[in-house]
């Protein structure tokens, strides 16, 4: 089994009931996470969006590049929220998902990737192991829609909640 990052677009207003009952909370996302599976919908309709095994290395990279907000692991923990996978979940509330997807506009993957050190990697231990900088290439497909993902949240109003499953 591997280590997926998963994202869920949720109104204020669902934002509310997750931090209030986060085993609702995980059953909503649950819900939506197989429905929009079937149905393979474009990150900028989806409400559920996975990076899959790049997470690690989209956060090893954004957090090099100074990115301000942790679109990877999360904001703001979802208290008393259990194991969804690897951990709880966390999120990011509607401020910090425009934010990130103002950042995120602004990024390219290949100013991402420049002048990354095969010795950074290495001492970086990214999941799955990549120790060499011509496995950078590999999460270029992740970004594109990741970024999507997120400019579509922002101009809904809606926050995300966050987690490795």
């Amino acid at each position: 089994m591997s280590m997926n990052g998963a994202y869920l677009r949720v109104t204020p207003g669902e934002l509310a009931q997750v931090l209030e009952d986060p085993e609702w909370a995980w059953g909503f996302a649950n819900d939506i996470q197989e429905h929009e599976e079937e149905a393979v919908l474009e990150p900028d309709s989806a409400r559920y969006f996975s990076t899959e095994r790049a997470w690690d290395l989209l956060g090893f990279l954004l957090r090099r590049s100074g990115f301000p907000v942790d679109v990877v692991q999360g904001e703001e923990p979802v208290p008393g929220a259990g194991d969804w996978g690897y951990g709880p979940p966390q999120y990011l509330t509607v401020e910090q998902v425009r934010e990130a997807s103002d950042g995120l506009g602004r990024l390219t993957y290949d100013e991402l990737i420049a002048d990354v050190a095969r010795v950074e990697l290495a001492a970086a231990e990214i999941y799955p192991q990549i120790t060499d900088t011509a496995a950078l290439d590999w999460a270029r497909e992740a970004f594109a829609p990741l970024v999507e993902f997120f400019r579509s949240a922002a101009y809904a109003g809606h926050a995300v909640v966050v987690w490795i499953d």
